[in-house]
């Protein structure tokens, strides 16, 4: 008798080296305070409550104060490694700290900036349920009209917004497709900007999935009260 196919296992990757100097505060904004618990804490809660994730690998700063000092660095599911001088670096050492832990090169990994706290349980889910060789991603559709400028801030023309995203995260591919992605495009100095452009530079067309407005990413200081809101309005929700 043939035994069932084994379904593939589901990881996390979320990159934690970066300092957020737009922020201007006094340490990395994944480590700024939203209720007396740390957005990193949030984001990672996030991941956990969703159980198809096996493990969570976070890239930290070789120098990280911040990390030993949170109860949830001792959880079992999250494993730290090396983070790099880019977000690339940081993921693509993510991805060979999986590698070198018993995953599988066709297994899935879900790559989330550590700064959105705010993902939602439904987000995740319908990125699973929608993954596919190709890569899948969370995205907003543009709303606004936009307009492209020269660097003194005139105008130098209207984009037309129609089929055009924001891109978000978690972006989900299998491991060695996103693997080699990443390397050939370092490899060949190309710049990319998330897994996605990764993807594409090796001729792939991840599929874009409607994800939530309040999947925000926190990258300036006023922008921590937006995520503040969010996280209080799906806490009283449930």
């Amino acid at each position: 008798m043939m035994s069932p196919p084994q379904k593939k296992a589901l990881y996390a990757v979320v990159p934690a080296a970066g300092i957020g100097s737009r922020m201007k505060a006094d340490r990395p904004k994944q480590y700024l305070l939203l209720n007396n618990k740390t957005i990193l804490e949030y984001t990672l809660e996030a991941l956990l409550s969703f159980t198809p994730i096996e493990k969570i690998i976070l890239p930290l700063s070789v120098n990280d104060p911040y990390w030993s000092k949170l109860n949830i660095s001792h959880h079992e599911k999250i494993m730290t490694c090396k983070g790099g001088k880019e977000r690339c670096h940081s993921v693509l050492n993510g991805l060979n700290t999986l590698l070198q832990n018993g995953a599988k090169k066709d297994d899935w990994v879900m790559v989330h900036d550590v700064a959105r706290p705010c993902i939602q349980l439904e987000d995740l889910n319908n990125l699973y349920n929608n993954a596919t060789e190709q890569g899948v991603i969370l995205g907003l559709m543009v709303r606004d009209t936009m307009k492209r400028t020269n660097e003194n801030g005139s105008i130098l023309k209207t984009i037309e917004r129609k089929n055009l995203w924001h891109a978000l995260t978690p972006q989900l591919a299998s491991i060695g497709i996103l693997h080699n992605a990443i390397e050939q495009a370092l490899h060949d100095g190309i710049h990319i900007t998330d897994e996605a452009s990764a993807l594409e530079y090796i001729k792939c067309q991840p599929k874009m999935l409607a994800g939530s407005p309040s999947n925000i990413k926190v990258t300036h200081p006023q922008d921590l009260m937006l995520a503040n809101a969010f996280l209080n309005y799906s806490q009283n929700k449930r």
